[in-house]
């Protein structure tokens, strides 16, 4: 059995509270009691730090030099071991637009891994392409770009062991894909889209909850067409998934999604490749050469090809952009990404909830990452 431990004298912060001097034990797995600090010195001593769920990262493809796309266990082990170290304790392996064959290596890689002691846990896959519009391919390969297939869905579907939890569509490629999608409990998410206003509604009338990575690569926002980019903005039950490091989106662009959205439908995420906290260099997506610099990653057209962004750095982007509290910032790095995952045991600090944690300083340094009831990381 697994010895209890206690995070002493910490502010524990959720998206509808935030409540100092606590005392956080935890047993096994889970969080067994908050309680008011009783200063007996018997656990990590966390004064001055707050108490945040982990973070909930829904569209990341890499890190620490590996990819979702290498197909392998050993690059998901070292790819959920690197995420630890930015807060982040959940997460899912997100595809690209590939060959056929190597989207089903991935697919039957990941549905038999199993995190170790030390890791982020992988909560599923993110589909992101190939049923996109070449319009808006960004960094996707258009020579990979499909239209929209049932057939081939389900087929995926199966090969990843049902773990499929998120699919990036354009949907004016084919709607019947994301009817047929939502029906089977997916996240379906509009972008890499050129759809007008019209059609993104229709999609969100089939099933849509989501925007990838908003503003970037979806039909911009115009006076006579407000594009998928508007559509998003305006239907107030689709979420929108956010890269804020202020290289994908203008602080200020940010700061008007904040105001128009709210924190209850913005997910934070990083959209992270393989050179995530690596040397800047030349690193590959997809069978593409990527430049990294202090400017972001770029293919050799300029395209953005992800970030090399880390969650706590996206939390301390969005509070300079926007202002937004604490309690803010759980919903959006968290809480939201639960909910929409259907994970009522994450996003939340409570009694009896899963023990997935991190523990900041007032400037989000990370100090403690708690996975599975385990420390996954020192600071």
């Amino acid at each position: 059995m697994t010895k209890p431990f206690i995070l002493e004298n910490v502010t524990v912060v959720n998206y509808d509270g935030l409540t100092e001097h606590r005392n956080v034990t935890i047993e096994g797995a889970q969080i067994a009691t908050i309680t008011e600090n009783n200063e007996n010195g018997t656990g990590i001593d966390c004064t001055g730090y707050y108490c945040l769920p982990g973070f909930i990262d829904m569209h990341i493809h890499g890190a620490d030099g590996v990819d979702t796309m290498d197909a392998t266990t050993a690059s998901l082990h070292q790819f959920a071991a690197a995420l630890v170290a930015e807060g982040t304790t959940g997460f899912l392996a997100t595809t690209m637009t590939q060959s056929e064959e190597a989207i089903e290596a991935a697919l039957r890689n990941i549905a038999t891994f199993e995190p170790e002691v030390g890791e982020a846990n992988l909560l599923g896959v993110h589909l992101e392409g190939p049923f996109i519009s070449a319009h808006c391919a960004g960094a996707q390969p258009i020579q990979h770009i499909q239209s929209p297939s049932i057939e081939k869905y389900q087929r995926w579907h199966e090969l990843s062991g049902h773990k499929i939890k998120q699919m990036t569509i354009a949907p004016e490629e084919g709607m019947e894909l994301v009817h047929y999608a939502k029906e089977l409990g997916v996240i379906v998410s509009i972008g890499h889209s050129n759809a007008s206003s019209k059609e993104a509604k229709e999609a969100v009338a089939q099933g849509v909850t989501q925007g990838t990575h908003l503003y970037n690569q979806m039909r911009a926002m115009h006076h006579r067409e407000p594009g998928v980019v508007g559509a998003v903005l305006l239907e107030r039950d689709v979420y929108v998934e956010m890269i804020v490091d202020f290289i994908h989106i203008h602080p200020e662009m940010v700061d008007l999604a904040y105001r128009l959205k709210g924190p209850e439908k913005i997910i934070l995420i990083t959209d992270a490749m393989r050179a995530k906290g690596l040397a800047y260099g030349k690193y590959d997506l997809g069978g593409q050469e990527v430049n990294v610099t202090e400017k972001g990653a770029h293919l050799a057209n300029g395209a953005l090809a992800g970030s090399i962004l880390k969650m706590n750095d996206a939390l301390r982007n969005m509070q300079q952009a926007t202002g937004a509290t604490w309690q803010e910032l759980v919903q959006m790095s968290s809480f939201n990404a639960a909910k929409q995952l259907g994970l009522s045991q994450k996003g939340y600090i409570a009694a009896g909830k899963d023990a997935d944690l991190v523990i900041v300083n007032e400037n989000l340094q990370v100090q403690y990452t708690i996975v599975n009831g385990k420390i996954a990381y020192s600071a």
